[in-house]
């Protein structure tokens, strides 16, 4: 497990990663390990739009979702 998650932070880019166990403690290890703007465990992709997203190291250029990010792409009526 240590060798996946150096080379996994190796890369340049970290906008998510999913780690699936049936060992919920020891996913929770190496997702607190993992350098990417989500981790999701046992599931990948599911964002919750009231949840600020965004990536680590080279992807994304911010946060998208959350109440910042709804505002800015909302239209008052």
């Amino acid at each position: 497990m240590d060798e996946a998650v150096a080379m996994a932070n190796a890369l340049d880019v970290g906008l998510g990663a999913s780690v699936w166990s049936s060992d919920l403690d020891a996913a929770r290890d190496v997702a607190a390990r993992l350098e990417a703007g989500t981790v999701w465990i046992n599931k990948h992709g599911n964002v919750d739009p009231r949840v600020p997203f965004g990536g680590a190291k080279q992807s994304g250029y911010g946060l998208e979702f959350g109440v910042e990010g709804l505002k800015a792409l909302g239209v008052p009526r």
